[in-house]
């Protein structure tokens, strides 16, 4: 009788190390700058370097984080232009997304993002920063899946991913004490099936705040 071979666990490990990175990233648990280290990302996985090293790798090549010439792995600080450059692509991106979910809107979708839109008041009123980005990006995905559109979608959570710990630092220049605006505007928007009105809440929405970033 022929016996397998036990799966290497390495690529489980690496995956592991690779998702866990990435939700801190995208949700801005992660400061700009962040320096992050080999041994402290296996450490606190409890690997070996090699699945921290490959995930560092497969992030630093999504553009979540940077890796100088000498090894230094970081965090990016975005420069202005980045930034711009990275808030026009949100604005493409998820107008479109939003314009082809709207058919397909129906009033499951419409109550689920009301209640995400509640939470994130929830959220404000403690000033959980990490909780509202996170709860922000809960809504937009909500609304985004239904465009069945997987490839868009997954450009957009590049962007989100690089953005992260950019949007952490707004958070704290915002100190936001209201919900989000535009979320009211798009929701009304859905419910009335205006598409124009929809895809101007949606890009309100992605570059308003960044816009404060480099004003």
């Amino acid at each position: 009788m022929l016996i397998s071979p036990r799966p290497d666990p390495a690529p489980a490990a690496h995956d592991r190390v690779y998702r866990g990175l990435r939700s801190r990233i995208m949700h801005g648990e992660i400061a700009p700058g962040k320096a992050l280290t080999l041994r402290g990302i296996a450490a606190e996985f409890e690997v070996s370097m090699t699945p921290a090293r490959e995930a560092l790798r497969r992030l630093s090549a999504e553009g979540a984080l940077t890796m100088s010439n000498s090894g230094r792995v970081s965090t990016p600080e975005l420069s202005n232009e980045r930034i711009e450059e990275l808030a026009a692509l949100r604005s493409l991106l998820e107008v479109e997304l939003a314009s082809r979910a709207l058919p397909r809107a129906h009033i499951a979708l419409i109550d689920r993002l009301q209640t995400i839109n509640a939470r994130i008041t929830e959220d404000i009123a403690r000033q959980d920063a990490v909780a509202y980005i996170r709860r922000n990006l809960e809504f937009h995905r909500t609304l985004y899946l239904r465009a069945q559109a997987p490839a868009m979608l997954a450009m957009a959570e590049t962007v989100w991913l690089q953005l992260g710990p950019t949007m952490r630092a707004l958070y704290g220049r915002l100190r936001r004490k209201d919900p989000p605006h535009y979320h009211r505007l798009m929701i009304a928007a859905l419910k009335a099936g205006d598409e124009p009105s929809l895809r101007l809440a949606v890009r309100s929405d992605v570059t308003q705040g960044l816009r404060m970033l480099v004003g």
